[in-house]
């Protein structure tokens, strides 16, 4: 995997997203209750403060959980929750060791539907389906997982020319895009709530 990727915003650590599923997969993870930029420059200081270029599964499985935690919470924090986001990453490790010998790939290489790899993706430690359909969009849209029915699994999250989420998120102009239709969706929701 070698990809152009503009999640976090960062040089160094946008290209660590493109070429290592693992990390692309952590950033994902991390993707919650931070801004995106944030949550997606996460593996990039992970990997840094293990004294890494990439970040290993298994390593970070076998790593005590105190010791990982500390990472995570280092001044800067990787997560506004660190010790949490620590466990979570841990757990996903955890599981792609055990069940794809610690290679993330490994989840979309054989897929043959779209289904089924929402489903692979669904059943991650940390993934629900919100997050798993966005993660399948961002495979399809801009790391070439394309398999049969892939927009579809993906929702609203795969239709082409969307601006939902960090699946469309190619530079600093479509990250303004996402965030304002997710404000906007915020209000709408507020609006039918109240």
């Amino acid at each position: 995997m070698n990809h152009t990727l503009r999640l976090a915003q960062r040089q160094d650590a946008d290209e660590l997203l493109g070429r290592s599923p693992l990390a692309a997969l952590v950033g994902m993870l991390l993707d919650q209750q931070v801004p995106m930029e944030w949550a997606f420059t996460g593996p990039r200081t992970i990997a840094t403060r293990l004294g890494r270029d990439d970040l290993d599964a298994r390593e970070i499985a076998a790593l005590p959980p105190e010791d990982f935690a500390a990472v995570l919470a280092a001044k800067p924090a990787v997560h506004r929750y660190p010790a949490a986001m620590a466990k979570r990453i841990q757990q996903l490790c955890q599981h792609l060791t055990d069940y794809h010998d610690g290679d993330a790939e490994a989840l979309w290489r054989d897929a043959g539907t779209g289904a089924e790899l929402l489903k692979r993706l669904n059943g991650l430690p940390g993934f629900g389906k919100q997050k798993a359909q966005i993660f399948l969009a961002l495979l399809g849209k801009q790391l070439g997982v394309t398999p049969e029915g892939w927009r579809e699994a993906a929702g609203p999250y795969g239709e082409e020319g969307s601006y939902r989420s960090v699946a469309d998120i190619t530079g600093p102009e479509s990250l303004t895009r996402v965030r304002a239709a997710k404000q906007e969706a915020k209000q709408q929701a507020k609006r039918a709530a109240g």
